[in-house]
């Protein structure tokens, strides 16, 4: 699979923008600001239907424009798949795949996979436990389209029960029948989604461990491991045992919405521990690990997207992982950075073709 054309109007700094691109690897190089990232998230538009970076539709649309557009014609299985996404000003999202109409976004998400490696990804290692849920049902939602459809219906009965809970501390009035059936509710879809975490974990472990270990050639020991309070105990007699907790704190205080990733350099936390280029290389090989996974899950190679990669990477590490990526493993490749001459230098050195872009201020020349 992979991305042949890609044109959109009045999305971020482009009024306007045509590109034909190459199957194999290419580069966006540019100053800062000039608009190469915007490049890349119009790409994860066509495969997410969403903003890698900002979940606020209208905030996409070029200042001045009342609408953005985005198009792209993609190769998959010998077939052509054409996707177009649009937005207006206080309107729903229109988004299309061969002229036809989603009727739901989530059908869409897992027919053209990607994974997008960004330097907004630290937040995965130094924000809160919700980033790194994000991750997980990120990878598991674009090879099952039944995860997706779990965490809806859990996150809708959750809201539901913290609702109530709040409800009987104002009121006073207890009503354990209508919570026994959000906790009926709570538990079918939570250990579904618990047994699915479990199993994908279990997978993408080793496959995380060896891409970390071709990135730093052993220099560290890593380790990924899986914190759910459901692998202590069943998830109705975590509820059952936390009922007077919720109550005085309002809110549901057990489940697989506390679920964590514990990442660690040589036994202590990455996130205090490991330097900027650790904790780059243990990203890295986060995402492609995911690649690897989505790969083999869906029997065919993801887009990978790869923002600003060079920075705090030596070269070492730069040259390895382009080496990575530019093999037989990787399909299409899209590469971000600064410096024209850098990104000739890497690839001229592992003798790898790129097609180069050069982005100056909202204009793109191949």
């Amino acid at each position: 699979m992979y991305l042949q054309q890609l044109s959109f109007l009045n999305f971020k700094n482009y009024a306007e923008a045509e590109i034909s691109l190459s199957e194999g690897v290419n580069a966006f190089v540019g100053n800062n600001g000039a608009g190469k990232t915007n490049l890349l998230d119009a790409v994860h538009y066509l495969s997410l239907c969403k903003s890698y970076f900002n979940p606020i539709d209208s905030q996409q649309i070029k200042q001045g424009a009342d609408f953005f557009m985005i198009n792209g014609v993609f190769e998959k299985n010998g077939n052509k798949e054409v996707v177009a996404c649009g937005v207006k000003r206080n309107q729903k999202k229109q988004f299309k795949r061969n002229k036809k109409d989603y009727q739901r976004l989530a059908d869409h998400i897992g027919l053209l996979p990607l994974v997008m490696i960004s330097p907004y990804d630290i937040s995965i290692i130094i924000e809160g436990s919700e980033e790194r849920r994000k991750f997980i049902d990120n990878v598991i939602s674009q090879t099952d389209h039944n995860y997706l459809d779990e965490l809806i219906a859990y996150n809708k009965v959750l809201t539901n029960r913290n609702a109530l809970l709040r409800q009987i501390a104002d009121t006073g009035r207890y009503d354990p029948e209508l919570l026994a059936v959000f906790d009926e509710q709570l538990i079918a879809s939570g250990t579904r989604i618990f047994q699915k975490r479990r199993n994908f974990m279990e997978i993408f472990t080793g496959i995380f461990n060896k891409h970390y270990q071709f990135i730093s050639e052993d220099a560290e020991q890593v380790e990924l491991i899986y914190e759910s309070q459901l692998l202590q105990d069943e998830f109705a007699g975590l509820l059952k045992k936390s009922m007077e907790r919720d109550r005085v704190l309002e809110r549901t205080t057990t489940g697989i919405h506390k679920d964590d990733l514990q990442f660690n350099i040589h036994g202590m936390p990455m996130k205090k521990f490991g330097s900027q280029g650790q904790q780059k290389s243990f990203l890295i090989a986060l995402k492609l690990a995911q690649y690897t996974f989505l790969t083999q899950k869906n029997g065919f190679k993801p887009l990978l997207l790869l923002d600003d990669i060079f920075d705090k990477l030596d070269d070492n590490r730069v040259t390895k992982l382009m080496q990575m990526v530019s093999n037989n493993d990787f399909g299409q490749v899209f590469i971000t950075d600064t410096s024209m001459s850098r990104v000739e230098g890497v690839f001229e050195k592992i003798n790898v073709g790129v097609k180069l872009f050069k982005v100056t201020e909202g204009n793109i020349d191949a």
